[in-house]
């Protein structure tokens, strides 16, 4: 079968094909700035209407590196609208398009401000009050993955590749470590596929933590090691809560996880980090020039932050590049607090508007005395 090329509309891209049961071989080197040139692509099959590229990166011209060839990494399999992926299960991440592998799930409740609360209320919802709307949380499955480090260098602009941090195991209470390459993807962004290569990921943690073993499917099964590192990590890597609000056309998302306690001048300092996803919706250009946070703790002080951008940068989200994905961290001297803001976006006509970020709950843990054991060397 013919290479199809895949930007930002895998998603309805891969369901077209699900829809009428087509093979496509997919591809590796994707545009991960500014999607392919839609313009140049050329009706292939008959059945399901999907276009192949030339096999050459379509890139903005400013990106555009030449000779770049794709080559293709493996073959779609349907998507899970039930259920879930097993571990070893290989994939594109359909926002960003990394090629990555599954390596076990997390079932989170979601809260979703953008649902009634009508169309939230099965799959044994929890409910969350901020200001004078109660949201329900809905289960969602996500899943922790390793990404390919050479796609890293590709999406480093849009996505953090060291967003998954711990506390470092020593007197310094503000010290952490990362483990590069490491991810949470949501159920949606996954688009599965199957490859012959018995090491079809790069990434220093692939074969100490997975298998190759042929009668499986997918092919790639769990080592001792894997187990017994999510086991040992599991308070510092769980994901429980995933909050989500959409503010014209840009939707917020935010994971905040609990990373821990220290003690600092005979006092306990607790920490979290939050990944925070914002997409354009729309077909408007707009930039994020600011952000405004208040931080509430539960020792009773709120705490007003402002400043520029955010980790040192102001994307620009567009049709091209929609998304933008980062991680922070926030630290208390109580043991829960809450956190909710604002994001100020720019048009292009220079006109401003304000985006909200879900209020968002930090609680701490059981597992305060147990440090994170980092991961196998």
């Amino acid at each position: 079968m013919a290479a199809c090329a895949i930007r930002r509309g895998l998603l309805s891209t891969a369901s077209k094909y699900n829809q009428h049961k087509c093979t496509h071989r997919i591809l590796s080197a994707i545009d991960f700035s500014s999607g392919l040139d839609p313009k140049r692509a050329q009706p292939l099959c008959s059945a399901c209407g999907l276009s192949s590229f030339q096999q050459t990166r379509f890139m903005s011209s400013r990106n555009r590196p030449e000779g770049k060839i794709l080559e293709p990494v493996g073959v779609f399999e349907a998507l899970k609208q039930h259920g879930k992926y097993e571990t070893g299960q290989l994939f594109l991440h359909s926002i960003f398009g990394y090629r990555g592998i599954v390596l076990f799930p997390w079932h989170a409740r979601l809260y979703d401000r953008d649902v009634s609360p009508a169309a939230a209320a099965d799959s044994k919802p929890e409910s969350v009050a901020h200001g004078s709307k109660e949201v329900k949380g809905k289960m969602h499955t996500y899943y922790q993955v390793l990404i390919d480090t050479r796609d890293c260098p590709h999406i480093s602009q849009r996505s953090q590749t060291e967003a998954v941090t711990f506390l470092a195991n020593h007197d310094d209470s503000r010290a952490l470590y990362a483990i590069p390459g490491l991810d949470y993807v949501s159920h949606e962004d996954i688009l599965p596929y199957n490859s012959t290569e018995q090491v079809p990921i790069q990434h220093e943690l692939f074969e100490r933590f997975l298998m190759f073993n042929p009668s499986r499917n997918p092919p790639f099964t769990a080592r001792d090691t894997l187990r017994a590192w999510q086991e040992k990590n599991h308070p510092w890597l769980e994901l429980s809560d995933v909050h989500r609000e959409t503010t014209e056309n840009i939707r917020v998302t935010v994971i905040p996880f609990y990373m821990g306690m220290r003690e600092a001048q005979n006092s306990h300092v607790y920490w979290w980090r939050y990944c925070i996803r914002l997409e354009n919706l729309g077909n408007e250009v707009v930039q994020l020039r600011e952000r405004h946070w208040r931080i509430f703790s539960l020792s009773g002080t709120l705490e007003t932050v402002r400043g520029r951008g955010v980790v040192g940068k102001e994307p620009v989200l567009s049709r091209e590049q929609p998304a933008f994905q980062y991680s922070s961290h926030v630290s208390l001297q109580a043991p829960s607090g809450h956190m909710w803001g604002t994001f100020c976006f720019e048009r292009t006509d220079g006109s401003h508007f304000d985006v909200r970020i879900p209020p968002f709950s930090l609680e701490s843990n059981k597992y305060d005395k147990a440090p994170p054991t980092g991961y196998p060397l």
